[in-house]
């Protein structure tokens, strides 16, 4: 069946309330984008059976009950309880790349179930967005997750936060430490979603920050670290990805500062949107193979 991410809010500006707070049974008017995609793009007609989820847990099957040209309304037939939410919570610093390459970043980095993405510039990136970009730049790389989301079944879709340069990010992760709870930033479609509990341990501390870089001589493979957080019921991990050019001399200093250790994956160079996807993928594997020997 086709799945749908039902956004509190949307493009019209209008709210529409969390799909919890209708009985089983009851009849739902959908949101325009749903709309469109479904009964207009797909074609979909009255009886069609789809997925409807809004990133407050589980996923509501349902079946279209009326079609009109600018409407549409389905019947919730039952709750699905399951989350499909990684083993780890994680966020990751990404300095921005162009075109499709920041595309297919947050695409994979959402399939393999990333909890949020900031958005960072730096020295050497290639994209320092005016703020007049920001807004449609978020709604953009946010709509790529929640399609991503669609296709593979997550049922919370990442935040993508706002983008900051480097050195603010990494001011602000240090301010974690001190309990000041981190501005989020995000696109007004998981304005409220961004709220939900789900999403507070991203206030909090992380209890291991990676910085991915280049091989090095004398460096470690993997943080010491690493296999005991790893150990941990859902830890919380940053990530910070650089750009093509890498990360300055003084911003991997200031990285360091805060407590961000190195991490290579093994002895080649990543592209900065392979990078993600190798990192996520590993982290997810080795916090498998640690709970199947416990």
């Amino acid at each position: 069946m086709r799945r749908f991410f039902y956004a509190s809010n949307n493009s019209t500006d209008t709210a529409y309330p969390k799909l919890s707070t209708f009985p089983i049974g009851a009849n739902i008017e959908l949101t325009e984008s749903i709309v469109h995609h479904w009964c207009r793009v797909l074609r979909a007609t009255i009886g069609d059976k789809g997925v409807l989820f809004d990133g407050f847990g589980g996923e509501y099957q349902v079946q279209l009950q009326t079609v009109g040209k600018k409407h549409a309304a389905v019947i919730l037939l039952a709750h699905v309880s399951d989350e499909r939410t990684a083993p780890i919570i994680s966020q990751i610093g990404l300095v921005m790349s162009r075109g499709e390459r920041m595309d297919y970043a947050i695409q994979k980095s959402t399939e393999l179930g990333v909890t949020a993405i900031q958005l960072l510039s730096s020295h050497h990136g290639e994209v320092n967005l005016k703020p007049a970009q920001v807004e449609k730049k978020l709604a953009q790389w946010q709509q790529v997750a929640i399609a991503a989301c669609e296709q593979c079944g997550l049922n919370r879709p990442p935040l993508i936060i706002a983008p900051l340069s480097i050195d603010d990010w990494l001011l602000n992760v240090a301010a974690s430490e001190k309990a000041n709870e981190k501005e989020m930033v995000v696109s007004p479609m998981v304005a409220e979603l961004s709220k939900d509990t789900y999403y507070k341990v991203l206030q909090q501390p992380a209890d291991l920050r990676l910085q991915l870089s280049v091989p090095a001589a004398g460096q470690p493979l993997m943080p010491e670290a690493l296999p005991v957080v790893l150990k941990q019921h859902a830890p919380y991990i940053e990530l910070l990805i650089g750009p093509e050019g890498g990360l300055s001399a003084d911003e991997c200093a200031k990285a360091a500062d805060v407590g961000f250790a190195p991490w290579q994956i093994g002895p080649r160079v990543l592209r900065t949107e392979t990078a993600p996807v190798v990192a996520l993928a590993t982290l997810s594997i080795l916090a498998t193979m640690h709970a199947l020997n416990q």
